[in-house]
C-alpha cells in the first residue's frame, strides 16, 4: 500500500507544479488543478493512514506521514488564499512544496527499504 500512496503522491507532485508555474509567475492557478492536486493528496494521505494502521512498517512511514500532514496544512492554508482569489506569496508555496518533496522522498526511502 506504501507503493500506491507513494505513486498517488506522485501524480499529485504533477498538478502541484502546473500550480506553483502558475503562482511564482504572479498568475492566479486553474481551479481544477488545484481541486485535483488536493484530493490526490488527501487519497495519498488515506492510503499511507491505512498502511501504517494495517501493518509493521517501521518508522519511516511514520514519519513520512507526520511530514505529508504538515504538508496538508500550508496546503490548506493556500487553499484559502485561493478561495479568496488571492496568488500566494512566493515564500509560502515554495514553503509547502519543500516540506511535499521532503515527505515524498522520506516515503520513497520507506518503500525502497520495505
Amino acid at each position: 500500500m506504501l507503493l500506491y500512496a507513494l505513486l498517488v503522491f506522485l501524480v499529485g507532485a504533477c498538478g502541484g507544479l502546473i500550480l506553483a508555474s502558475f503562482v511564482l509567475r504572479g498568475r492566479f492557478a486553474p481551479w481544477a488543478v488545484s481541486l485535483l492536486h488536493a484530493l490526490l493528496g488527501a487519497t495519498g494521505i488515506v492510503l499511507l493512514i491505512l498502511a501504517v494502521m494495517l501493518d509493521n512498517l517501521g518508522a519511516l512511514p511514520l514519519v513520512a506521514l507526520g511530514l505529508f500532514l504538515i504538508t496538508a496544512g500550508f496546503g490548506f492554508f493556500l487553499a484559502t488564499l485561493h478561495f479568496d482569489q488571492k496568488v500566494a506569496m512566493k515564500r509560502y508555496v515554495l514553503t509547502h512544496a519543500g516540506f511535499a518533496v521532503t515527505s515524498v522522498i522520506v516515503l520513497l526511502v520507506a518503500v525502497l527499504l520495505g
